[in-house]
């Protein structure tokens, strides 16, 4: 009888004992604690906006905004719904991210290539521009763009013009709008499909290279590739573009494509400010192979171009793009500075004039986070896919 009560109580002390039990049970009762929290604090949000008489929902989205964008990829007017601005918002803040991630790709990697440099002056530079920028706040930069370099260009009667058919004032930079005709549709497709035979190609290439050792130039097919099949195209079609001069009338220009100052200065500040911090990733990157690799590759010929490009950067990569992947994120959430100077990127447009008309905070704040949040999960995870190709090629 005593050894039955024995093992039962070893059954018990097993089970109380058991690990996984136990994490399964700390885990449930932090979950009900969290979700008891949260329904606190949405009951106690909703009496509080019922007692204040606040409009919650996502009604707004198709009431008119009633203030106007200065820069706008979609047609878009003051009688627009805030969904129409909030989409505007979006879009230019895709855009100035996009391009500001592609030019401080090769700006910091030119930095960073240079810092290297057995040139002493080149590298000094290269290592004085890295230093400068990345100890002064991203703000003022920003603030130095706008104010001190494009603010202090002449009016548009005084324009700075490059053959007389680009201007650049104070006022923005004014070019010439292609205008496309009946036609031009085809000339699209055209460029996509020698694209694509232009990839392939090179897949092609690179495969037969990895399995023969044979290099395959192909620099001038791809060129004509990408080039003739819509050449012949356009002129098949009957020249399908045209383009709109800006002309000057008045005190302003019209006509053309203008873009505004607030752009310019967010983006040469993003793109100076992000290439300092990839400048010296790409070094460390670079300082991390061995430099067996670069000795052997130089005795077998390859001159220094060609061994950085073909032996020291595709497996610095490796070193590279884990940090590379956290300045695009920094410069995606650093451009919602352009509050300060009235560019109209997603956050002003939405988290700014929006929520100030609309009073709908916790709606606007919920949206802005969501937002910002999928924009850093859609580029990390390209950037991982990236990286786990290149841990691929390297196997």
């Amino acid at each position: 009888m005593s050894e039955i009560a024995d093992a039962g109580r070893r059954k018990g002390r097993s089970l109380l004992d058991n690990p996984r039990l136990r994490a399964i049970l700390v885990q449930s009762l932090l979950l009900i604690a969290i979700a008891s929290l949260a329904w606190m604090l949405i009951g106690n949000v909703r009496t509080n906006l019922a007692s204040r008489n606040i409009a919650s929902g996502f009604g707004f989205f198709d009431v008119t905004a009633g203030f106007a964008i200065s820069q706008t990829l979609i047609p878009y007017e003051e009688s627009s719904t805030y969904g129409r601005a909030f989409v505007v918002g979006l879009l230019n803040t895709l855009l100035v991210s996009a391009i500001g991630i592609v030019l401080a790709t090769v700006l910091g990697f030119a930095v960073g290539v240079a810092r290297l440099s057995s040139n002493m002056l080149l590298s000094r530079l290269a290592g004085a521009y890295v230093e400068i920028l990345r100890n002064l706040p991203l703000l003022f930069q920003i603030l130095f763009w706008y104010l001190a370099v494009l603010g202090t260009l002449p009016g548009p009667r005084q324009s700075l013009s490059l053959a007389g058919e680009i201007f650049l004032n104070n006022r923005g930079v004014f070019v010439p709008k292609p205008l496309f005709a009946a036609g031009s549709g085809a000339v699209a497709l055209a460029v996509v499909a020698g694209s694509a035979l232009a990839i392939i190609l090179a897949i092609w290439a690179r495969r037969r290279r990895l399995a023969t050792g044979k290099i395959i130039a192909t620099g001038w097919i791809t060129l004509a590739l990408v080039l003739v099949p819509p050449a012949v195209t356009f002129v098949i079609m009957g020249a399908p573009l045209s383009f709109e001069r800006p002309e000057l009338k008045g005190f302003n220009f019209d006509g053309g494509l203008r873009v505004v100052p607030e752009f310019l200065a967010l983006l040469f500040a993003l793109v100076t400010y992000t290439a300092a911090y990839i400048a010296e990733i790409v070094r460390a990157g670079i300082l991390a192979i061995p430099r067996g690799q670069t000795e052997a590759a130089y005795s077998l010929g390859l001159r220094r171009g060609l061994t950085l490009r073909l032996v020291v950067v595709p497996q610095a990569m490796r070193v590279i793009v884990p940090p590379l992947t956290s300045q695009y994120l920094n410069l995606i959430k650093n451009s919602s500075l352009a509050a300060a100077i009235g560019y109209p990127d997603f956050f002003y447009v939405f988290a700014g004039t929006t929520l100030n008309q609309t009073g709908q905070a916790i709606e606007i704040i919920a949206i802005t986070m969501a937002v910002y949040l999928a924009i850093s999960l859609v580029t990390s995870a390209l950037m991982n896919w990236y990286n786990r190709r290149l841990a691929l090629r390297e196997r």
